[in-house]
């Protein structure tokens, strides 16, 4: 543990700007408890402008913010070696990189932030790696067990102009899955809404459900082989789960799918060597915030994935 036995006075400036304190804080002091972040700001222990704020509060350039003495976790003892593994391979999957934004192919198997157990994931491991930079944000997200592309930004108004991107649909996101069965040729588009539900234990199950959400994913048909069928999955929303979901209701889950697949299925291609989540975003289309030129980045299949392929086609 490490104690700052100080105060520290921070002046906000464009990049920071209209955060909220507390989401502000959370990136700030990067391994303190939630808790312990809503109790300092509670008990007025944090104060901007020589003023107690609450939790809600929207930080404004040039406030001055003051936080009190508190024990930090030091990021490097936070990761074992195993851990420390998986952040350093990380540096190896950036695809793209500028002053503004990271393009990352996430390999499956690691979580895109910490949360439900997980002491951390890849913002948590970037902003481990990169110590110097003030703001590194997920732009999007992918599940823990999907791998492929993923935008990062460093700099709140990059962030924010993706976003906008995002909630007009102006960026495209392309996966590749491997479904079970032959995939109708005539079901090119899924209609269907999807509800979240969340368990006791934290763990996230969406279904299809008339009181849900509107939900459109878009499939083509790339490869039939003899009992599955390579398919280009292009979402139009981004529910939860949604591409894994809609699968399932089709009647052609995704193969190793351990919440919304087909056991039996999963179980024979485990033996033939498939023992992941055969869902990969491969391509991802949209305009740089400052540059405003289209930039399309592919991510390319893991040798898990490839090899698999490699065996579906020779048989």
């Amino acid at each position: 543990m490490k104690i700052q036995n100080q105060v520290k006075f921070i002046k906000i400036n464009n990049d920071q700007e209209g955060q909220r304190i507390d989401n502000f804080l959370f990136t700030y002091l990067k391994n303190v408890p939630k808790s312990m972040i809503y109790r300092i700001i509670r008990k007025g222990q944090v104060r901007i402008n020589n003023i107690k704020v609450i939790p809600k509060y929207k930080i404004q350039i040039k406030d001055f913010i003051r936080i009190p003495p508190i024990r930090l976790i030091n990021n490097k003892q936070n990761f074992n070696l195993s851990k420390l593994d998986k952040i350093t391979m990380l540096t190896n999957c950036i695809l793209y990189e500028d002053e503004y934004l990271i393009v990352l192919n996430k390999p499956s198997g690691i979580a895109v932030h910490g949360g439900s157990g997980l002491n951390f994931g890849v913002i948590e491991a970037l902003r481990a790696l990169r110590s110097t930079e003030h703001f590194l944000e997920l732009v999007h997200r992918l599940d823990r067990e999907t791998s492929g592309i993923l935008l990062i930004a460093k700099k709140r108004l990059v962030l924010k102009a993706l976003h906008e991107q995002l909630r007009l649909k102006q960026i495209k996101k392309q996966y590749l899955a491997l479904l079970k069965g032959q995939w109708p040729v005539n079901i090119k588009v899924i209609y269907a809404p999807l509800l979240k539900n969340i368990l006791k234990s934290g763990e996230r199950i969406v279904k299809v459900d008339n009181n849900g959400k509107y939900s459109e994913t878009h499939f083509k048909i790339k490869e039939l082989f003899y009992n599955t069928t390579l398919v280009k999955i292009m979402p139009i929303t981004g529910r939860t789960h949604q591409i894994r979901v809609h699968a399932q209701y089709a009647k052609h889950p995704i193969a190793c799918d351990n919440r919304y697949g087909d056991f039996d299925f999963n179980k024979k291609l485990k033996i033939m060597g498939l023992n992941r989540l055969f869902l990969h975003a491969i391509s991802l289309t949209f305009i740089h915030p400052i540059s405003e030129k289209k930039m399309t980045f592919n991510g390319p299949l893991d040798k898990q994935l490839e090899s698999y392929l490699i065996k579906l086609r020779k048989r």
